[in-house]
């Protein structure tokens, strides 16, 4: 990548390091990674990660979203939390031992995830990184596609071939990635292990996606179609899937409606037997069924 026309001494200012540090290191990828966000905004306002829950398997209708704008350290904190909050969690246990499964396969999506802000081509205009998560699957879509002359025949055998060296060095030197090519395998052998389907990597236009599907456990599809519900119930609903914890005081706070009638929501929802409460009446959460 090509310089950008910033002093030294506004580099200097902008990631907190002396000047003849900057002098030596200055490059985009050093903005983008720790440049501050009003400025790097200014010269990279793509690069950036947005999150999104849709209802259903389209992008007709958001349920939760998230723009990450901090330096990519956050983006790396900041979208698993994200995704927990937005996918189920599965409990069972066997001779006495819990086990918990989560939607997606943790250590999967963080080298897809890392590896997309890491290979990003940051030299397309409005485009950014996105994490789209579906009643069905979920993706992780960065701009640009495979290196010039390399297939996905040739990422899946271990080829390697760095877009953005200072990012991948940075990352490298902070254990978050290895640069031998290895990651491919990483991934599949994360969800082998973990008994989750393996993802499918596509380059469609000018990008790449990562599409996840849910473990075969906590797969759970969306309320039949043909069940009427209200907009406060449907709310209600969109809670429970993806794991909040929620009441009858939740719908009243939320839609501005008394107790008795959240109540009521909750009544109906439970005769037509699209809800069920489990544990105590204190600390019990409602699930769907």
């Amino acid at each position: 990548m090509k310089k950008k026309n910033l002093s030294d001494q506004e580099i200097a200012q902008l990631i907190n390091l002396d000047i003849e540090i900057v002098k030596k290191i200055l490059s985009n990828g050093c903005l983008i990674l720790f440049g501050k966000g009003d400025v790097r905004n200014r010269f990279f306002p793509d690069a950036r990660v947005s999150c999104a829950r849709f209802r259903g398997r389209d992008k007709s209708e958001f349920i939760d979203r998230l723009d990450i704008e901090g330096n990519y350290f956050d983006v790396i904190d900041t979208v698993p939390k994200f995704i927990k909050r937005n996918t189920r969690l599965y409990s069972k246990i066997e001779s006495f031992h819990r086990e918990d499964i989560p939607s997606y396969p943790e250590i999967a999506v963080r080298e897809v995830l890392i590896n997309s802000l890491a290979h990003t081509d940051y030299s397309i205009k409005g485009m950014r990184i996105f994490i789209s998560i579906f009643s069905d699957r979920m993706e992780i879509q960065n701009p640009g596609m495979l290196p010039f002359g390399m297939t996905l025949d040739d990422f899946k055998a271990g080829v390697s071939k760095v877009r953005n060296r200072v990012i991948c060095c940075v990352f490298r030197e902070l254990g978050l990635m290895e640069e031998w090519g290895s990651g491919y395998s990483r991934i599949i052998k994360s969800c082998r292990d973990g008994g989750y389907p393996e993802p499918e990597w596509i380059e469609q236009g000018v990008s790449m996606k990562v599409a996840f599907r849910p473990h075969p456990e906590t797969h759970e599809e969306n309320v039949p179609v043909n069940v009427p519900v209200n907009s406060r119930q449907q709310w209600f609903l969109d809670q429970v899937k993806v794991g909040v914890k929620v009441s009858a005081n939740d719908i009243a706070e939320h839609w501005k409606v008394s107790e008795k009638t959240a109540k009521r929501d909750i009544a109906d929802l439970k005769r037509k037997r699209l809800i069920k409460f489990r544990g105590a009446p204190k600390n019990g959460s409602y699930f769907l069924k």
